[in-house]
């Protein structure tokens, strides 16, 4: 008889999201449910599918091309999107992500790239960021109109290019952001920030009053990314030896933050320090009353959820 496997202990309980044990591993609670793509959404008529990106990382894609008519244009936006998660749960394919996305796609009349980007901590951070860069190359191979995928070949236009994430995808966002011109060469309009997953190890605003969501931040952080400190750049965009917000490869930025989310905080410290960084472009803020982090995800049909869609749509529909 085979001896039994030791048993593990809990390190960190974050029930109802994850359990990390003294092992390494973790088990996910949520973010584990995935719907396939489908040719065309039952109630918004959007086509999306799975694009493998990276055979030997594993990365993919998915897209999504809204039901086009006579009055659509050739070229669409295009909005390259990362998801949310903590850098350790979710995927492109769960279901949040995926109906908010097929939502918006309908919405703005856009083609959008969501990116499916590795998991810590069996990819520790910065693996998410690898794989976010790689995907954004991936899109902007398609310029030229001979890439390796038709729907952007053919409907992508690389003149209202934006790029945008929600909470751990915000963060990505952000980095992205920094090495398009210089990494990618790609030009890109606006950048949406949604509750974007900042932080630092001291406390502003109202994060000394909430101990134990920084307990559980900096935990969270120390999982996906057990070499790196709470300060370094890649969480903390004040941090030490971070680049600053000057040289945002893009025009335009929208950052999004509701009343009662963990990050609003360091959110709109981002906005004041974006508008006294030098950067040259326009930069907006979008308050979302009385509703915490990533709550549109959960209720998209409570009214708040649709305005916050709404302002979405307006940013990336901008000429």
């Amino acid at each position: 008889m085979a001896p039994l496997p030791p048993k593990k202990t809990v390190k960190h309980d974050f029930s109802p999201f994850i359990i990390a044990y003294d092992d390494g591993t973790i088990d996910r609670l949520v973010g584990t449910t995935v719907v396939p793509p489908s040719p065309s959404d039952p109630i918004t008529g959007v086509a999306s599918k799975d694009v493998v990106i990276n055979s030997s990382s594993g990365v993919w894609v998915r897209l999504y091309l809204p039901k086009l008519s006579d009055s659509d244009e050739p070229k669409l936006p295009l909005v390259v999107y990362y998801h949310g998660g903590a850098f350790v749960a979710e995927s492109a394919a769960s279901p949040t992500c995926h109906n908010h996305l097929t939502s918006l796609s309908s919405a703005t009349r856009a083609l959008i790239v969501s990116v499916n980007y590795r998991l810590a901590p069996e990819h520790p951070v910065p693996a998410a960021h690898h794989d976010s860069l790689a995907a954004l190359k991936w899109v902007a191979s398609h310029v030229e109109g001979s890439g390796p995928d038709e729907w952007l070949n053919l409907r992508a236009d690389f003149d209202r290019v934006h790029v945008a994430g929600d909470s751990a995808g915000g963060n990505i966002a952000h980095h992205m952001g920094l090495r398009v011109r210089t990494e990618v060469g790609l030009r890109v309009r606006g950048l949406a920030l949604v509750h974007a997953s900042f932080w630092g190890s001291e406390a502003i605003g109202r994060e000394g009053e909430r101990p134990e969501v920084k307990h559980m931040v900096e935990k969270l952080w120390e999982i996906s990314s057990p070499d790196l400190v709470v300060d370094d750049p890649l969480l903390n965009p004040f941090g030490v030896g971070a680049p600053g917000l000057r040289g945002l490869g893009c025009e335009r930025v929208l950052v999004c933050v509701a009343e009662m989310c963990w990050f609003r905080d360091r959110d709109l410290l981002y906005y004041e320090g974006l508008k006294k960084s030098g950067w040259e472009g326009t930069v907006e803020v979008f308050e979302t009353k009385g509703e915490g982090h990533i709550f549109h995800l959960f209720e998209p049909q409570k009214e708040k959820a649709k305005a916050l869609l709404m302002r979405l749509v307006e940013f990336f529909n901008a000429r």
